[in-house]
Formats: C-alpha cells, structure tokens, sequence
C-alpha cells in the first residue's frame, strides 16, 4: 500500500483524498491536504491514488480530482467531488465534527444518496484490509 501517510484508521474521523498522480490538480492539492494532519484531533488523513490503490478506492464513483471521503467511524458523511482548497474541507469537516455522533449516524443515512455512499465509499474498512 502506497498511502502517503499511514493513517490512524481508530481516529474518530477519517479524511480521504482519493486522487491520480497524473492529475495536476491533485499534485498541486496533495501538500496542502497533508499539511492538515495533527491540526485536529481525531481526525486522520490518508491519501489514495485510485489506479495505485484501486482496492482501497473499491467501487467509489470518481468522475472528478480531488474526490474526498470523509468518515466519522464506518458512517460516510460526505463522498465526493470538491475543489482543491484546503479551507473548504476543513469547513466541512468542522461542521461534521460539531455534530454529536448520534446526529452524525442519522446524517449518513439521511437521504437516498447519502445511503448508497454507506459501504460502497467505506474506505476505512478497505485500508483496514489493505495494512494487514
């Protein structure tokens, strides 16, 4: 496994960038993003490059760079696109993170599509699998 950084899969959060190496955007991304490591505790980081990793990226539907996962234990709160600017995940990060975990489970499984992310984007159960 290639992750950029082994991340603590028991932190309460985990952040994925699921990313190319041929992509520029996510080149020019990729400092900035693992900058935030230790800035917030409880939350892990980990990059994944999904033709490296594609494992690790399972069935997650990347039609855009940089594509984020963010977890809070196995809940999937948000899987997708996002533009590459620190500041607008670390936004939406501490909004997830000013939930209760309760209110974060009912979230991940709030609408249709917040569902379908449940499983198909558990990246964290897949690194888990990919470090052993």
């Amino acid at each position: 496994m290639t992750v950029s950084n082994a991340p603590d899969l028991t932190a309460e959060f985990l952040v994925t960038c699921l990313c190319a190496q041929w992509c520029g955007s996510c080149r020019e991304y990729r400092p900035s993003f693992e900058a935030l490591a230790g800035k917030r505790p409880g939350v892990a980081y980990a990059w994944v490059d999904v033709e490296d990793e594609a494992e690790v990226a399972g069935d997650v539907d990347v039609d855009n760079f940089p594509t984020l996962v963010i977890q809070r234990g196995e809940h999937v709160l948000f899987c997708g696109p996002m533009i590459p600017d620190v500041r607008a995940l670390d936004r939406l990060l501490a909004s997830f993170m000013e939930q209760d975990a309760a209110t974060s489970a009912a979230y991940a499984i709030g609408t249709p599509e917040r569902r379908a992310w449940q499983g198909v984007a558990d990246v964290r159960s897949r690194l888990r699998e990919a470090s052993r």
